[in-house]
């Protein structure tokens, strides 16, 4: 498996990649990757041809949920990634097609062994889970926040999102996830009873003064619901190492 560099794996007995792969590597959101594929699938006039291209299956997310994903083979592949344009894409298809020739190669040549036992079945889903694995971003933002217990103010989270405060209280205003009365900041309905914000009032300058600091839990569902909107942190965006934990 290694030197096919993991972009193609054996399935029932096909050269296929995932979404997962795919999104990562041309640096897609998976989202857009699915919702390609599903728009191919549903095509009324080519349906079943496309069915034939794409298998659905699942993966575990960093909470332990299964998440939809598709196994391709190689003309599914192509079909998703015409899209892609750029010069790195450009690489990374010919990466990908070579990868598909060497594996199909081996299978010609009887150098790649469908399992025949139980153990060998259950090896080759583990090097599977294995490849899943190492889709995942090389630092998941999620684990980052549930390795901290401390309240934080919006200043630090926007930052993680590359963003001022002010631009992230109006993005949150946007999306109907808070509302401004008063000179604060307050949740909608939808979320005000999940515990996701702590509030104190403080006399400052003989004038109470509320202030409002989000819980890692309120953390988690701002990323959970920004991330449905396509909207990651920078740590997901630029591979690097390191997160703002905490905050004053």
């Amino acid at each position: 498996m290694d030197k096919m560099n993991d972009l193609v794996i054996m399935k029932d007995r096909q050269a296929v990649t995932s979404s997962l792969q795919v999104a990562e590597n041309f640096e897609k959101s998976h989202k857009h990757v699915l919702e390609a594929i599903d728009n191919k699938i549903q095509s009324a006039e080519n349906s079943a041809d496309y069915k034939k291209m794409f298998c659905e299956g699942t993966y575990q997310d960093t909470r332990g949920r299964n998440q939809k994903m598709y196994y391709m083979n190689r003309d599914g592949f192509t079909f998703i990634a015409m899209g892609f344009t750029g010069s790195k894409a450009d690489t990374f298809k010919l990466k990908y097609i070579e990868a598909f020739n060497q594996m199909e190669n081996e299978v010609k040549n009887g150098g790649f062994k469908v399992p025949s036992t139980m153990a060998e079945a259950l090896r080759l889903a583990a090097d599977q889970q294995e490849q899943i694995e190492a889709m995942k971003p090389k630092v998941n933002y999620f684990d980052q926040i549930m390795a901290s217990k401390s309240l934080m103010i919006t200043t630090t989270i926007a930052k993680d999102y590359g963003m001022s405060a002010k631009a992230f209280n109006d993005l949150l205003k946007k999306l109907k996830i808070q509302y401004k009365l008063g000179g604060i900041w307050y949740l909608y309905s939808e979320y005000q009873d999940n515990g996701w914000v702590s509030s104190s009032t403080r006399m400052i300058d003989g004038k109470p003064r509320t202030l409002t600091k989000w819980t890692q839990k309120g953390r988690v569902g701002l990323y959970n619901l920004l991330k449905a909107h396509d909207i990651v942190p920078m740590i997901e965006k630029l591979d690097v190492t390191t997160v703002t934990i905490g905050g004053k």
